[in-house]
């Protein structure tokens, strides 16, 4: 059996010598015997036992029941009551002070060690109770948050489709050519927007549920870099300049193509979306022995320092983004399927500098 830490609260010293043998017999530890409520309180907080034996009628200003429910506001230590009676009216404030149970006195040991273990036992399974709630509450609570986050994020693009169409339908005859092209190309984009953010909850949903694997296969990781990059130059502007470059001997190693076009697109779209003024933006390729390593740079708004710990949770945007567009769960995702591949990801950025990640992937497969 474990140490089980017994605090004594009685007033008759008799009595408790003879309680402290019966239960050192038992295999019990008595770290102290007291007589008072205000001393039972300081040797509560000093010794922080498993368990109090709690006469009810002590000594000082205060019960033992008075005393029980001082310690519960500070410690959740259960207590068992120590009484010579039993009348209703004891009985009824014991059971209101959530008692783990009583014991009278004369102590037979059967019945005590049965209430002392009973008792752990129930504090051990409140405890339990306890965890699971918190956790479950958590849960819920993420959850609405999730919901509430993505439904905000997915009217935005609905209204805006909703106006653009009621103004194409109304007004058709009213508008000119030139109009009526800005009204399609906001269509246009809110359902950008919108597919964006569904296929990133996807994607999130199936890693969270353990549905989104690691399918390692050949890969040429020059070639797929470079033509990655060459479908990123349609989008950016004329202000970004793309480049790419790599070192060592990268022929053909074993990764996941779809995860990988996963956090190369959301790195590299990060990197031209933060950019608004432009600037150059990097993909690096490093091959070694047994990893390659994928550093993409841009010359951006970069990230503030104090959000940086919180750049991979989900939904978080750095308070400097402004007006720029975004869901949130692209690095979150990024984090995600760089983990499946055992590798690492780090970020450096300075505000109004620009930002570095560095992607770190084993070149192996997990397979073998």
């Amino acid at each position: 059996m474990n140490e089980v830490k017994i605090l004594i609260v009685e007033d008759e010293l008799l009595i408790a010598k003879s309680l402290s043998r019966k239960l050192q017999a038992l295999g019990y530890t008595v770290v102290s015997v007291v007589s008072s409520g205000l001393a039972a309180l300081q040797k509560t907080i000093e010794l922080n036992p498993d368990l109090i034996l709690m006469d009810i009628a002590i000594k000082g200003n205060y019960d033992g029941i008075e005393t029980a429910n001082m310690i519960r506001e500070s410690h959740n230590i259960p207590i068992v009551y120590l009484t010579a009676y039993a009348d209703d009216d004891t009985l009824a404030r014991a059971e209101k002070s959530g008692s783990y149970g009583y014991i009278l006195k004369p102590f037979k040991e059967r019945e005590l060690h049965a209430t002392i273990k009973i008792a752990l036992k129930k504090h051990e399974e409140q405890l339990k109770i306890a965890e699971i709630l918190a956790a479950s509450q958590a849960s819920n609570e993420e959850k609405k948050r999730y919901i509430s986050i993505v439904s905000h994020d997915l009217s935005n693009p609905l209204t805006a489709i909703q106006i653009s169409t009621e103004i194409l339908q109304n007004y058709d005859r009213q508008l000119d050519e030139e109009k009526k092209k800005k009204q399609i190309e906001r269509i246009q984009v809110a359902v950008s927007n919108m597919s964006e953010l569904l296929g990133d909850i996807l994607t999130l949903s199936r890693a969270e549920s353990g549905k989104l694997m690691l399918n390692p296969i050949p890969l040429n990781i020059a070639l797929y870099c470079q033509n990655l990059l060459a479908e990123f130059s349609i989008i950016a502007t004329e202000k970004h300049s793309l480049k790419f470059s790599d070192r060592g001997e990268c022929r053909l190693v074993y990764l996941d193509e779809k995860l990988l076009r996963h956090i190369l697109n959301n790195l590299l779209s990060n990197a031209i979306k933060y950019s608004p003024q432009g600037g150059k933006i990097s993909l690096n390729l490093v091959c070694k022995t047994e990893q390659v390593i994928l550093q993409v740079t841009d010359e951006g708004i970069g990230i503030p320092s104090d959000y940086q710990n919180k750049i991979f949770q989900q939904f978080e945007r750095a308070k400097n983004v402004g007006k720029i567009k975004g869901t949130g769960l692209g690095l979150s995702i990024v984090k995600q399927a760089v983990e499946l591949h055992q590798g690492t990801i780090f970020v450096e950025s300075k505000e109004g500098v620009g930002t570095r990640f560095t992607v770190t992937l084993p070149t192996h497969s997990p397979r073998q």
